[in-house]
């Protein structure tokens, strides 16, 4: 039986993105069998989410582990509460409703070109996405303090009742994220473990 990874990025990025870049050359070296996604999710918050849920569907009798970065681990959170699938997260965003209203009107996505308006609709859209977190421990959240787009303390309350990682400095992008990715992969590993002894 297969086991699937997905990597799941962030607002105005893509699957070119460095972090994106370093797992899947880490599944490579260490893990070649495993099978890497990485879909291209759009700017709306509902086309994302159906990118995302039509991408995993297929591979449910599978094992499938996510893996998200910023608004990524927002639609980690979805995904992960909808299939019940366990997700560590990097630098999540926790509030999308209140950060997306600082990029009102038209923007740009520097990787991919696409523009794209975000109106005060998407703010409801992004409030009716957000789930209560039913199983804590199949949530890791990686934070660092250094986070100068989004308040660390955010993701340190939503996940309050999961694993979590809390470097001090560091940054947005996650500094050293490499050195995190074996403890990550036993996370996941252990996740498995014990969705199997519950079954």
């Amino acid at each position: 039986m297969a086991i699937h990874i997905f990597y799941i990025h962030g607002f105005n990025s893509s699957p070119q993105s460095a972090k994106a870049q370093v797992m899947g050359r880490f599944l490579a070296q260490h893990y070649p069998d495993y099978r890497y996604h990485v879909p291209e999710l759009p700017f709306s918050p509902e086309g994302a989410v159906d990118i995302l849920c039509r991408a995993i569907e297929p591979c449910l009798p599978e094992t499938v582990y996510l893996l998200g970065s910023s608004m990524g681990g927002f639609y980690g959170t979805y995904a992960a509460e909808r299939y019940g699938l366990p997700l560590a997260m990097i630098n999540p965003a926790v509030n999308p409703d209140v950060l997306v209203q600082l990029f009102m009107g038209e923007q740009i996505n520097d990787y991919t070109g696409e523009r794209y308006t975000f109106t005060p609709e998407h703010v409801d859209i992004f409030r009716s996405l957000s789930p209560e977190i039913t199983q804590p421990a199949r949530y890791l959240l990686l934070t660092q303090t250094g986070d100068e787009t989004l308040d660390y303390r955010e993701g340190i309350e939503r996940y309050r009742n999961s694993p979590q990682i809390v470097e001090q400095g560091g940054s947005h992008g996650f500094d050293n994220f490499e050195e995190h990715l074996p403890g990550i992969m036993e996370f996941f590993q252990t996740s498995s473990n014990q969705k199997n002894q519950s079954a």
